[in-house]
This record gives structure tokens, sequence and C-alpha cells, in this order.
């Protein structure tokens, strides 16, 4: 079945995209109007089938969920939506108020679970707890380290951690793009090729050499041993290793 045409929200400025999942006109109504009034655009699905829709063909800020659909019930939409999609918030919003029904919907991956009837300031409450939490942890994901090694991915800075002391070294913006290619996976080996593609664009072709001198300008600013090199396979950082050492 074919997604349902997103609803006119109000011309304002929107920040935010909700998928509503609610069966009930007058209930999606409200919520879809409570949105814009909060400056969040919404699109409304009818059933389960049409949230699948929605869901495949967009990208959304947080999901209200519905349990009791026609054709295709909530669980089914947040267990399908989880197996591709671990990362988009998910509120259930849903009379089912037992235990045994909470406990469901959060172990099937809903981030919240609102009990009907509610008051929009409570839903909006939750959303923007949400979106707190996730602010947070984008935050917290910008600083990558291999326990010896900090690279803030916002300042393009690496932290020496050493029992004398932090010493923190600016990088260049070549040395930060490989240090953050690294860094993102310690222990893993990423070939020539694959740091290449990383470091230039397809229209940018480097000299034979300018990936070992960026590593070489590396190695002198964090130690020697900061980037380990696996004769014919290619680069790595260390998990947990003292870098120059």
């Amino acid at each position: 079945m074919s997604a349902r045409k997103p609803i006119d929200a109000p011309k304002k400025s929107m920040t935010e995209k909700i998928l509503l999942v609610e069966d009930d006109p007058m209930i999606g109504e409200a919520v879809v109007n409570a949105l814009a009034d909060a400056g969040k655009a919404a699109d409304w699905a009818r059933s389960g089938w049409e949230a699948t829709g929605f869901l495949s063909e967009n990208k959304y800020d947080a999901v209200l969920l519905d349990l009791g659909l026609p054709g295709k019930d909530g669980m089914s939409v947040l267990r399908e939506l989880r197996a591709k999609d671990s990362e988009t918030p998910v509120v259930i919003l849903t009379a089912r108020d037992g235990l045994d029904d909470r406990l469901a919907g959060l172990d099937a991956g809903a981030d919240d679970y609102v009990v009907k009837p509610f008051h929009m300031s409570e839903v909006l409450a939750r959303l923007r707890a949400i979106e707190r939490r996730r602010q947070s942890a984008q935050a917290a994901s910008k600083v990558l380290t291999n326990g010896t090694m900090t690279l803030n991915c916002e300042t393009k800075t690496v932290r020496l951690h050493a029992p004398e002391g932090d010493k923190e070294v600016a990088l260049s913006k070549r040395e930060f793009d490989l240090m953050e290619a690294l860094m993102t996976r310690p222990g893993a080996i990423l070939s020539r090729t694959t740091l290449e593609e990383r470091l230039y664009g397809d229209g940018d072709m480097p000299e034979s050499n300018a990936l070992e001198f960026i590593i070489h300008g590396l190695r002198k600013k964090l130690g020697a041993n900061a980037i380990g090199n696996v004769r014919g396979l290619g680069w790595m950082v260390h998990k947990g290793r003292a870098a120059g050492r």
C-alpha cells in the first residue's frame, strides 16, 4: 500500500520531522496540530502499512507510535523498524497500560511509553528529553580514543596520555582525516586504497608517496609507534598501546 501524502503543516519554521502513527482521527488531528504549534513537522500514518511506507521513504527525528493499528499492529512496525534502524527514537502512545505491555514495547526497542489519555505537554516533554539524550550521545561520539590517544573531532587535536602528563597536538586537515579513519576502528587494518579514498576526492589524485608523507608527519608529532604498519596490508592504531613506545 502506498504511503498517504503528508499533512500540510502551517507555514512556519520547522526544525524536526515527526512520524505519527495513529488510526484514531480525533487523536491524530490533535497531535499533528500540537506538533505544528511546537514547531515540528508531522507526517500522519493511519495504519501500520502506511507507517511502513513512510519509514521506507523518509528519515524522521522521532516516531509517535500507537500499538492498536488496523492491518499491521504497532509492535510489528516497531520490530521491523529496529531490524533496519537502531537510532530513530520511538515513543509508544497507547491505551495498553499493563506492565507486560510496557515491558514488551521497551524490550522491542521503544525509547519511551506514554499511556492514553495523555496531555500533549507530556509527549512534547518526552520528545525534548529524547533530543537531549541524542545530543549528548552525538557530543560523546565526537571524541575517539584507543586508550592512549584521544582524538577530538571538533578541535582537530590529539591528546596523548602518558604517566608524566597529557600532551595536546594540533593536526592539519589531512592528518586529522587520516587519524579519524584509523581511530574510528582501533586495531583494524585499513588499506592504502581505503585511506586514500578518505583523504582525497574523486578528482584529486595523490602523489605516490603522499600517504607515507602524512603518516611520517603524524609519527613525528604523536610518536614513532602511534601508527602501525602491517606490511602488504595497510596501517592501524593499536588498542591501548602507548604511542611513541
